[in-house]
């Protein structure tokens, strides 16, 4: 593993996302975002489409993880879900690849395995983070020879309707470290710098930050809302 992407051990990256019906979404106001996290201490970033990356790429030279979200008819998965994606991303460029590593059919009915033995046969140097919503799954990605395990989407499937990252001392993260051998980036739901602290001390290689950084939107929504409490 190259020593850039080695960087990232014990340290923060910062997500860097807007949806195009989000008021941020721009590729230039992403690269200023990546900038910023940057000059506050991130060592890495996570980023969404091709012309975000290029844009982050001039403006910070962090290690990226990226992925394309699209929506597909046919799957519920919209995070890097068809090789379509990925060619996109290797023009851009970034040491890994995240990618849903969740049971659920790709596009067109596509197993994560098949689609995994695809990637590895088209662009077997590149590096590829499994995002993940279940303990189960993550084993399963570890197995697959994924490089990096993340717990991206715990709660945001059906799967794993209920639980909570955070949840008993996150317990969901201590279990999949306990049995998986690749390394193990903690993401979702990780809003406070104590909670970032814990999953680096409980093992985790690093950990993954978005909305309470960049997403202002829900950072002002949730100060709103304890106000207007009775």
């Amino acid at each position: 593993m190259n020593q850039k992407v080695e960087s990232l051990k014990g340290r923060l990256i910062v997500s860097c996302q807007a949806l195009p019906r989000e008021p941020l979404h721009s590729s230039f106001i992403m690269g200023r975002m990546a900038l910023a996290a940057k000059m506050g201490g991130a060592a890495g970033i996570r980023a969404n489409t091709k012309e975000d990356i290029l844009e982050i790429r001039s403006r910070v030279d962090l290690p990226l993880i990226g992925i394309v979200k699209r929506d597909y008819e046919d799957s519920e998965i919209y995070i890097t879900p068809t090789m379509r994606e990925v060619e996109e991303l290797m023009e851009a460029g970034p040491e890994i690849i995240a990618v849903d590593a969740t049971e659920r059919l790709r596009p067109g009915g596509v197993t994560l395995d098949d689609f995994f033995r695809e990637l590895k046969r088209t662009y077997p140097e590149q590096l590829y983070m499994a995002d993940c919503s279940t303990v189960e799954e993550a084993v399963h990605a570890d197995e697959l020879g994924f490089d990096f395990i993340g717990t991206t989407l715990v709660g945001y499937t059906e799967q794993s309707a209920g639980d909570h990252i955070e949840r008993d001392d996150f317990r969901i993260l201590r279990e999949i470290l306990a049995r998986v051998s690749h390394r193990v980036i903690a993401e979702g739901n990780i809003d406070t710098p104590q909670k970032a602290r814990r999953v680096i001390e409980l093992g985790a290689f690093s950990v993954v930050v978005g909305s309470i950084i960049t997403r202002p939107q829900l950072i002002t929504k949730a100060f709103a809302e304890a106000l207007s409490e009775p």
